[in-house]
């Protein structure tokens, strides 16, 4: 997976609310039974999501030079070749109105992901706000995952998997 991360600067020259935005993120996960792993050299945590439709891996990403937070949860699953363009119809159909976050398609080799971010610059990350990003992502992901399974293995149109999952 592609993290977006700046890491050329060590974090001891890093703002100051940016650096304390990483612990602040680590603090939260742990604290709410996400059980974080860092990542080495780099200002990212991985973390686990049980879901009802899948398990998914998520990534908690601050990224210090720009003072952003951003959270990427994993589908799992990668689309073949021939099944990237109906993907993309669901996950651009799917995206049309959602409020806080987006799907993302890697066309080169299928990974599907969602992600949802925010700017923190000027004010402190909060163990609020981060909530306010991540449960809506996996929550996304989840309610959207059997739609992107059906369409990714041809059992059904992207607007009629779409349908079924909203209604």
């Amino acid at each position: 997976m592609n993290i977006p991360t700046n890491n050329n600067q060590p974090e001891a020259h890093a703002d100051g609310n940016a650096s304390h935005a990483f612990a602040v993120l680590g603090q939260f996960l742990q604290d709410d039974g996400w059980y974080p792993h860092k990542l080495d050299e780099k200002t990212v945590y991985r973390v686990g999501f049980s879901g009802k439709n899948g398990n998914y891996t998520c990534f908690a990403v601050v990224r210090i030079d720009l003072q952003q937070f951003m959270f990427y949860v994993q589908s799992g699953v990668k689309a073949a070749p021939e099944a990237r363009t109906a993907v993309a119809e669901f996950l651009t159909r799917a995206n049309y109105g959602l409020r806080i976050g987006n799907f993302e398609l890697d066309m080169s080799d299928g990974e599907v992901r969602y992600k949802s971010s925010l700017d923190f610059e000027g004010v402190t990350l909060s163990p609020q706000l981060i909530k306010n990003a991540i449960y809506p992502a996996v929550q996304t992901m989840d309610r959207y995952f059997a739609g992107l399974l059906q369409v990714m293995y041809g059992q059904s149109t992207p607007a009629d998997a779409l349908a079924l999952i909203e209604g």
